[in-house]
């Protein structure tokens, strides 16, 4: 077994591995770029090597560089995680040239798997079903229109090389196959230097299955049952589970024979992972093959109780798979949702800065550790919660990388007892000083749909398709947040009535009437009234009566404390309350199930007079191009001075390895450009004004 191993990635999947190095006694080498001198790899490591500036290319893109850290540092293996070099069959080539293990597969099942048409032609050759299609280059638009013909509108466009999204287009008939297929060569040739395209049958109501594979150096392959990953926005999943709610019994054996005889026809080691295309009916398509560890790979190992990375290091070390495929179990049910630094209500903006809050949910379930096994599954209980971070409270979360803060996972017995433990730890997820997609994740499970599992990959598209707004999260007992409001008010009341030394007559008084006004937008505020029961300091209780209904509330959560838990009528809750906001700093917020509140607590009387207060309307910035996000700003191609027309290119800002194109809505002359060129840029920040 190795003694010393370099993990050759960052954030969360680098503390990953690193815990199963620890729990294997393997000593372990992090790499960082500047902009990660502190990040928590680095720390979480037994050692750590500079690469280089904070720009991928200039340091975790180096391979050069990984490999002389490997060197001086007596590392014996290299993990690749996933992105950057993971899938880089140059980079895997020559790390075993050079002696080093490479903890993935060989280069040859990279370079075998990496070419979308080479593994569609392998496939048919493992006898793999897959989509009906034209497998070779094509070489025109109008030969494009003819493939489609034949194989039968809908067609899908696809670059050889695309990824991430790019690269893919829809056509229903010659116009848009003729379009879509110059278009899609275009993109191909700019994005991925490979102009290459090719043609597949369009499957309806697709759902993204995929199956995870482990391969040993001598031969033996098993699959670790299926992932629904058919949850995405714009090609990126966004909620991943094990199993998947839709296929058969049958239909799971059979994609998972035919993933085990597509990575035996390219002597597959290590973990992989074959994608599939799955039509109403349950007939399955083969995609392509991840040659890498999944971003989604916890909830396998959830259910099968094993540890991948520990699996990959045994089989990078020669061992044998120490189990067979009737060996594997499947228990449970698990789901993990991608926590992004990016803001929903601004159409998903990334979202960077400083964590000056960030306490996420406790966890029974480790990483590296067998989650089938242990004190999660003591007193009759059944799974947790796991959270794979790379991040730490004060930590930065830096605009050169991707915008993943943490992986929240669940196991629970079924599926209805996942997403209930999710949402439960939703509500424990504290962020602060960033905006997340917690509240886009809390609609989604509270989905009708996604709860009954009545969904493809067109889920998010078709129900957010106009982008994503406060009412989009409904919460199933509104009024439960206005008796919150009020509870923490009461409770507020009585720790400043306890203060000693106040004036006679002049002393913190209590009324049990009070009016809760729940802050809407543009002034249209809703007034609650409210009735208070007595309250118990020793045991934090109350009643709280709202609309006719009355809410027993038990919490011994201290004032000041964001995180607020107790019980409602007997059930356990998990809330966030804070006072005060920028904007409103006398308000109480209160968020719970993705829905957020921000309400005044106020007496009768002071309630009428607030009715009467007119409502200051914000600034009109109709007049200025605003930053929507933070971001480095490469790019202001007008002047001062110039006509502009709408759709025209008025600035390009950077973050988080996407380039944001920021259009003239309307014709406009420009009058002043306050930001410059190389300029990191704030949100609402001012670029341009507008005559």
């Amino acid at each position: 077994m190795f003694k010393k191993i370099l993990i050759a990635n960052r954030g969360e999947i680098a503390c990953r591995v690193i815990a199963t190095a620890r729990k294997m006694g393997i000593k372990t080498v992090a790499v960082y770029s500047e902009a990660d001198k502190d990040a928590r790899h680095v720390e979480l490591a037994d050692e750590a090597v500079l690469l280089g500036p904070a720009p991928s290319r200039e340091s975790y893109l180096v391979a050069d560089k990984i490999i002389a850290a490997c060197k001086a540092t007596g590392a014996e293996a290299l993990h690749p995680g996933y992105g950057f070099l993971s899938e880089n069959e140059d980079f895997a080539r020559r790390c075993e040239a050079e002696g080093i293990a490479f903890i993935g597969p060989k280069h040859y099942s990279i370079a075998a798997m990496g070419d979308k048409i080479a593994s569609k032609k392998l496939a048919n050759e493992a006898k793999v079903s897959t989509i009906p299609g034209w497998n070779d280059a094509i070489e025109s638009p109008e030969r494009a229109v003819e493939i489609a013909r034949d194989i039968g509108y809908p067609v899908m466009i696809k670059a050889s090389a695309g990824g991430g999204g790019k690269g893919l287009r829809v056509a229903f008939n010659d116009k848009e196959a003729f379009d879509g297929f110059a278009s899609c060569r275009n993109e191909a040739r700019n994005s991925f230097g490979d102009d290459r395209v090719f043609i597949e049958k369009f499957v309806e109501q697709p759902r993204h299955i995929e199956i995870q594979v482990l391969g040993d150096s001598h031969g033996n392959v098993v699959y670790l049952h299926e992932r629904e990953c058919s949850i995405q926005r714009r090609h990126q999943k966004v909620i991943e589970e094990a199993p998947s709610p839709f296929i058969s019994d049958a239909t799971r054996k059979a994609m998972g024979e035919q993933a085990v005889a597509l990575a035996k026809a390219v002597k597959y080691q290590s973990a992989g992972t074959v994608e599939f295309v799955v039509g109403k009916n349950q007939d399955f398509y083969f995609l392509e093959m991840n040659t890498r560890l999944q971003v989604e790979h916890p909830v396998t190992e959830c259910i099968t109780g094993l540890d991948l990375v520990e699996q990959m290091i045994r089989v990078a070390a020669g061992e044998k798979l120490g189990f067979t495929q009737d060996q594997i179990p499947r228990q449970g049910w698990a789901i993990e949702c991608r926590i992004n630094a990016e803001d929903p209500f601004r159409n998903f903006l990334p979202s960077t800065g400083r964590l000056v809050k960030y306490q996420p949910p406790a966890a029974d379930l480790v990483q590296g550790s067998e989650t089938l096994q242990g004190a999660a599954y003591e007193a009759g209980r059944f799974g947790g919660v796991r959270v794979d971070t790379g991040v730490y409270e004060g930590g930065e979360i830096p605009m050169f990388y991707d915008s993943m803060i943490a992986k929240l996972i669940v196991h629970g017995r079924d599926r209805d007892d996942a997403i209930a433990k999710m949402r439960a730890a939703l509500n424990s997820f504290v962020i602060r000083g960033i905006s997340s997609n917690i509240p886009f994740q809390a609609a989604l499970l509270a989905h009708p749909k996604f709860v009954t599992g009545d969904f493809n990959t067109g889920f998010i598209a078709e129900h957010y398709a106009q982008g994503f707004k406060a009412e989009d999260v409904p919460h199933d007992d509104p009024l439960f947040l206005v008796a919150l409001a009020a509870f923490v008010r009461r409770k507020a009341r009585e720790r400043a009535a306890g203060i000693s030394g106040q004036l006679p007559g002049h002393g913190v008084a209590h009324a049990d009437t009070l009016v809760v006004v729940q802050l809407g937008a543009d002034g249209q505020n809703l007034y609650h009234d409210v009735q208070l029961g007595d309250f118990d300091a020793a045991h934090g209780t109350m009643n709280v009566t709202v609309g006719g209904r009355v809410y027993a509330i038990r919490s011994a959560t201290k004032l000041g404390e964001i995180l607020m838990s107790g019980s409602v009528n007997g059930q356990p809750f998990s809330a966030q309350v804070e006072r005060g906001s920028a904007k409103r700093p006398l308000a109480i917020r209160v968020a719970h199930n993705g829905t957020a509140i921000e309400a005044l607590v106020l007496q009768p009387r002071a309630a009428d007079l607030h009715k009467l207060m007119p409502y200051k309307a914000p600034p009109d910035t109709s007049k200025m191009l605003l930053s929507p996000m933070p971001g480095l700003l490469v790019q202001v191609p007008v002047a001062v001075g110039q006509k502009v027309q709408a759709g025209e290119r008025l600035a390009v800002i950077e973050a988080m390895k996407m380039e944001n194109i920021l259009v003239a809505t309307q014709d406009c002359v420009v009058k002043e450009i306050r930001a410059t060129v190389g300029e990191s840029l704030s949100v609402d920040q001012q670029i341009i004004i507008f005559e």
